[in-house]
């Protein structure tokens, strides 16, 4: 008889772990209680191409083109590869985007396919996605923060061209930076804290508060600035491509391509954060598709540009690799060529960069929140934080609280673990779509669909493929301190998301279920 009871129970805790959500439900709770509906087709793909064009290609590039086991000039083949993968995600984001138009993205998508438990799974992976990706753009933002600055070090005081690494660093970057840094001590544990990072975290939040819409025009203004920077570098530094820097093309040959590849897909987060926004877009069904494969097409071509001026200004192998190429390598690149006016485009570079990553923050922790208020109306969160700003109408509480793990992030996580980790998430949440792209066509066959991933199954099982061998490339030869932890961090992130959903999670939803029932 207890045996009996045993099995009946565990049958009951799988059957409420693969409870998938109704698409027609969900829609219906974001007509009855969503955000509002602000965003057009422009504002979507200023949104996109204002979050992916960022820290990859103003910071994160240096590091796939020239860092430990870089892929040299073959980064162009890199970022063509990382482009394929994404396109194929992208298709199966647009075709869910348009056919669930609700906040949440690849959250809500997989909860009307893969169920409750892998639902919050994914939530909570994109919450590693999006909201240690915040961190990482922040962390860059500090840098080209630096690097502007020490273009006034005749007129500023030193102490604010080169102040103490322990203010503009998180703890581990500072050692590495300075392992003699005398650091201030609280209750004996050392002080290290970021501050340029801190205020623009703060500033975005502030924004964000305020609403969508105005969020989309300073992102536009971004984007004009950081397009027409990189128009310059383009333009200036391909005076001074010298070809044979070009040579050897692929240094550490495959291994450093598809390396590459995946450190410069972090890049290219951001297409995806646009379905996030799927409840506040006016025509969704027709603006998404646009502004998902469309800024995803005009940041590719960018990058590849880029790409090839920067490795031809440049040796990016087999030489002793300087500071400022892995972490400004635009501006770093044109400070190095030696002309009078040289100084002059580097500040503009250096000026577009904080632009550019401005809007990435702005995009990043939009998308966080978005998220996270899909999650807290199916009763995985605290019901606070579906609280809504009385004059701006946005959730102004996860915002807050979105922006305060920032904050503490920034003092624990530097650049490359926060964008290793970021990685790991998005080629997580990016699989899983596509997955559930094949569920979806079999269990719902009949659904309208505004948007259709053509070649199915092929395209979802080549995002699949792409994807999935991107990750376990990086993790099977990941090298050094900073790789290792990523994986590490990122495995037992999901560990205690599968805990927290067996402690929280799964025991709101059936009390959920019950006082639901009662009402009916």
């Amino acid at each position: 008889m207890a045996q009996s009871q045993n099995t009946s129970l565990i049958f009951n805790v799988c059957k409420n772990m693969l409870k998938r959500k109704n698409p027609d439900q969900a829609m219906e709770n974001a007509k009855s209680g969503g955000l509002e509906k602000t965003l057009g087709v422009w504002d979507l793909i200023i949104l996109g191409v204002g979050a992916i064009i960022g820290s990859g290609i103003f910071a994160i590039v240096g590091t796939a083109a020239a860092g430990e086991n870089g892929a040299g000039p073959a980064l162009i083949v890199s970022m063509v590869v990382a482009a394929i993968a994404c396109i194929f995600s992208a298709l199966c984001y647009t075709e869910f985007a348009t056919m669930i138009p609700v906040a949440g993205g690849a959250y809500m998508y997989t909860f009307a396919t893969l169920g409750e438990f892998m639902a919050w799974l994914i939530g909570w992976i994109l919450m590693l996605e999006y909201a240690i990706g915040f961190i990482a753009v922040a962390c860059a933002w500090t840098n080209h923060f630096m690097q502007l600055l020490k273009g006034f070090s005749n007129v500023l005081p030193a102490w604010i061209v080169n102040p103490p690494v322990w203010l503009v660093n998180d703890y581990r970057s500072a050692v590495k930076i300075d392992p003699n840094c005398v650091f201030p001590h609280i209750f004996n544990l050392p002080i290290s804290i970021n501050l340029p990072a801190i205020f623009m975290i703060i500033l975005t939040t502030a924004i964000l508060v305020k609403g969508s819409k105005d969020s989309a025009k300073m992102a536009g203004i971004m984007v004009a600035v950081k397009l027409g920077v990189i128009a310059l570098f383009v333009i200036a530094g391909s005076f001074f491509v010298r070809p044979e820097n070009w040579s050897p093309f692929a240094p550490n040959g495959f291994e450093g391509i598809f390396m590459g590849a995946f450190i410069i897909f972090f890049a290219y987060i951001g297409f995806d954060a646009l379905a996030t926004t799927a409840e506040e877009c006016k025509n969704p069904q027709k603006d998404l598709p646009i502004g998902i494969i469309g800024s995803l097409a005009i940041t590719t071509v960018v990058y590849v540009l880029v790409a090839l001026v920067l490795t031809g200004m440049h040796p990016t192998s087999g030489v002793i690799i300087p500071e400022g190429l892995l972490k400004a390598p635009m501006a770093y690149c044109m400070s190095m060529t030696g002309q009078s006016w040289a100084n002059f485009a580097s500040f503009f570079i250096s000026l577009g960069s904080l632009a550019g990553l401005t809007s990435v923050l702005l995009v990043l922790h939009m998308a966080s929140t978005r998220v996270l208020y899909a999650m807290a109306r199916d009763n995985f969160l605290p019901r606070i934080f579906l609280k809504l700003h009385k004059k701006f109408n946005t959730p102004h509480i996860l915002t807050i609280a979105v922006g305060l793990l920032g904050i503490l992030g920034t003092l624990f996580l530097d650049l490359d673990v926060a964008a290793s980790l970021c990685n790991l998430g998005t080629f997580t949440s990016f699989i899983i779509v596509c997955v559930a792209i094949l569920i979806l066509r079999k269990i719902d066959p009949d659904r309208e669909r505004p948007f259709k991933v053509p070649f199915c199954p092929w395209f979802p099982l080549l995002g699949i493929i792409c994807c999935g061998g991107l990750m376990i490339f990086s993790m099977v030869i990941a090298k050094g301190d900073d790789a290792i932890l990523s994986t590490e961090l990122f495995i037992v992130w999901v560990i205690i998301g599968a805990l927290i959903y067996s402690a929280y999670g799964y025991r709101k939803n059936r009390k959920a279920e019950i006082e639901q029932n009662i009402k009916e």
